[in-house]
């Protein structure tokens, strides 16, 4: 799309320049991973001993921020910059275990894979992106993309660095990955014994009789569960109650966002220049002279385009009224129709287009006057007479509209930058002009216009609703009174008798998050929260529009959990556990399965005619999970005669097996369509590859040092 594509999304030509600079930096192997080792600020963290220097870090997160910033027009701020930073670690630490387990393998991108890429067809190819090297059937013109490698071979310096971490780095990575990806794929394999192992466990199915005793016939107020049990249980599963240093903490809010009394301000002080700006004939002075927190818009807008809330109705006034006061967004605010105009909502156009500058390099070609001169010599011509596709394909700079003729088809209002916008949807159609914008002097060409529609000018005076001094002070002041108690039982004291509210944070926050529940940009808490100790109060921190004095309810530290933290998670089994040797204790020694029930006043019941107890199988139909009645079933010494107690997932089962019997026989297509499926499951289980390799990895963050 080149030049157009810019005019339409003005990041996009510096994009596009920026993919194929990196590209090409890669091809002629010009490594700057040397850059890496001359940065001398304090490491943020390691990854299996690899060091992530500071400045590195912070090089990855500020090419992130400027890029979401050409996306979005707005560099990420507060809450914003904190994910990004956020994302900006995990991508990297992700980078540090893979590239390694790669490096073993001999995985990478060759400057010939890259090259096969480049001059290829494949969506992945970036050059698909630029239609300045697409034919005219949309396949990459491969001429065109030779010539764009040769000329920007050259490209060196911070910008290329800059575009490497943005552009190159993840495509290595993604195409690491597919290779590692395949490997895996390929090398998951089912082998004999592990099918003949489950064939032969498929072959037989067992039918039980059996007697439960569900841990829900116990209750739980008698079975107590002492800390040391609950200790014991986690000391035998170690893996499974693992955590991190982390803070639970509590807190008070005391807003400082404007009360009804600031409401009442702003509205009155934009109440009293409505007469004037009735009056007065000047809308875009007027708001000037009154600061108004609105910016005019000196053009006509379809109402599709009109952002205020109000809208609906704003249009329905007569030209010259005005609208308010009304509530939009933080302010109080005034509308005035200056006046309504029929224009079009889409536009025909082709244009030729006269650069200053070289796109690519940022060096001028031609003087502004030069430019100028050429572009009004061409404007003349076409209004002579000339031909306008012959002398677009000649001059434009449009690489994208340029072989077209200068056509740049149908587009909706708005999509072009100001001025070009202007020209096309208030001229007329077959009305040229030259245009000067941001990437030159234009030569336009208006085609068609067609659904048209009532614009508006509408001139909006707005008064922001502001916090008073007294507010903010009365919040400052609550804060510093309740920040006084130094303590958590003197806080919460504080708050039963004041009426105030202690909101308990049940999540343990961990060293770098940046968020307490509502609180998006929260990481002085945080920070706060790992400096202080158990029970200790803070002093008023901002948070928002609010000030927060804090308290700290637990500190964990890093290893295994204790036994108040591992209850809720480890107390229901220690439970069953004890639960399962009352049971086993009154089922005393039984002799048939009939005196098992009759201890606990059940019933005989029956299992498995359904075929459903199998080796291989994973439910009871009518019982749920049991691995170890199924273990059980298969066991001679229980055949036709009463098992020992059962201690299972759900009760004490005591059994007796009446039959193992064959199932029938499965075809050829059966087993392997089984065979098929079990090696998609194996398969499917190598899919979490990356997570293994993240749980083998030792890392050290630091941020919270630095940030």
């Amino acid at each position: 799309m080149q030049i157009i594509q810019s005019i339409k999304d003005r990041g996009g030509v510096i994009m596009a320049i920026l993919i194929a600079i990196a590209l090409i930096s890669f091809i002629l192997m010009d490594s700057n991973s040397g850059s890496k080792g001359s940065i001398t600020k304090p490491s943020v963290g390691k990854v299996n001993g690899n060091t992530i220097e500071g400045r590195y870090f912070d090089k990855r997160v500020k090419t992130e921020e400027n890029k979401q910033a050409q996306q979005s027009g707005q560099a990420p701020t507060g809450a914003a910059l904190l994910r990004v930073r956020e994302s900006m670690w995990n991508q990297i630490v992700a980078e540090n275990i893979f590239y390694a387990e790669a490096d073993k393998l001999g995985i990478t991108l060759t400057p010939k894979e890259l090259s096969a890429i480049l001059l290829s067809n494949d969506q992945a190819n970036p050059f698909k992106q630029e239609r300045g090297l697409l034919a005219p059937d949309g396949t990459l013109d491969i001429a065109k993309a030779k010539d764009a490698i040769n000329n920007i071979k050259k490209f060196k310096g911070e910008q290329r660095e800059a575009i490497d971490a943005q552009i190159l780095d993840p495509l290595k990575l993604s195409t690491a990955v597919a290779k590692y990806t395949g490997l895996i794929s390929a090398s998951a394999y089912y082998p004999t014994w592990m099918q003949e192992k489950d064939i032969a466990e498929a072959k037989s199915f067992a039918t039980i009789s059996y007697a439960a005793v569900p841990y829900t016939d116990i209750s739980d107020s008698a079975v107590l569960v002492k800390d040391e049990e609950i200790n014991a249980y986690v000391a035998k599963r170690k893996d499974l109650f693992k955590q991190e240093a982390g803070r639970t903490i509590s807190y008070i809010s005391f807003s400082q966002l404007p009360t009804t009394s600031d409401s009442a301000i702003a509205k009155k002080q934009i109440e009293e220049l409505k007469g004037a700006f009735i009056a007065d004939t000047s809308a875009k002075s007027f708001l000037a002279r009154n600061t108004s927190a609105v910016d005019y818009v000196d053009e006509y807008l379809p109402l599709a385009r009109l952002t205020s809330t109000q809208k609906d109705t704003i249009t329905k006034q007569p030209i010259g009224q005005v609208f308010g006061p009304y509530v939009e967004g933080q302010n109080f605010a005034l509308s005035k129709v200056i006046g309504t105009k029929q224009l079009p909502d889409s536009v025909k156009a082709r244009h030729i287009l006269i650069a200053l500058t070289d796109r690519e390099t940022g060096k001028e070609i031609r003087t502004d006057s030069a430019g100028k001169k050429l572009a009004d010599s061409l404007y003349t011509a076409v209004n002579s007479g000339a031909n306008f596709a012959a002398l677009a394909v000649q001059y434009s700079a449009d690489q994208g509209s340029k072989i077209k003729g200068g056509d740049l088809g149908t587009f909706g209002y708005g999509q072009m930058v100001a001025e070009f916008n202007e020209f096309c949807f208030t001229g007329n159609p077959g009305a040229k002009k030259v245009v000067k914008t941001q990437f030159g002097y234009h030569v336009i060409e208006i085609q068609n216009q067609s659904n048209f529609k009532t614009a508006y000018k509408v001139a909006i005076l707005a008064k922001p609703i502001l916090t008073s001094n007294e507010t903010f002070n009365m919040a400052t002041q609550a804060a510093t009174k309740a920040a006084i108690n130094k303590d958590a039982k003197a806080l919460g004291e504080y708050a039963a008798k004041n009426g105030l509210k202690i909101v308990e944070y049940p999540t343990v926050l961990k060293e770098n998050d940046y968020t307490v529940g509502n609180m998006q940009d929260a990481r002085n808490v945080v920070k706060w929260a790992f400096e202080a100790k158990k029970g200790e109060v803070s002093s008023p921190l901002p948070v928002g529009d609010d000030q927060v004095v804090v308290t700290v309810n637990k500190i964990y530290t890093e290893g295994v959990q204790d036994a108040a933290t591992a209850r809720p998670m480890a107390e229901a089994a220690v439970k069953n556990q004890k639960k399962a040797a009352i049971i086993v204790a009154k089922l005393g020694n039984y002799t048939t399965l009939e005196a098992a029930a009759t201890a606990y006043n059940k019933q005989v019941l029956m299992a498995g005619a359904d075929s459903s107890i199998t080796l291989s199988g994973k439910i009871i139909n009518g019982i749920g999970s049991e691995p170890k009645l199924i273990g059980a079933a298969f066991n001679k010494e229980n055949l036709n005669k009463p098992s020992t107690p059962i201690i299972g997932n759900s009760g004490v089962f005591v059994i007796k097996v009446t039959s193992v019997l064959p199932t029938a026989s499965k075809t050829t297509e059966q087993l392997a369509a089984q065979a098929t499926a079990r090696l998609s499951s194996i398969k499917g289980q190598a899919a979490n590859w990356f997570e293994a390799l993240r749980k083998q990895a030792t890392i050290k963050d630091n941020r919270s040092k630095f940030y």
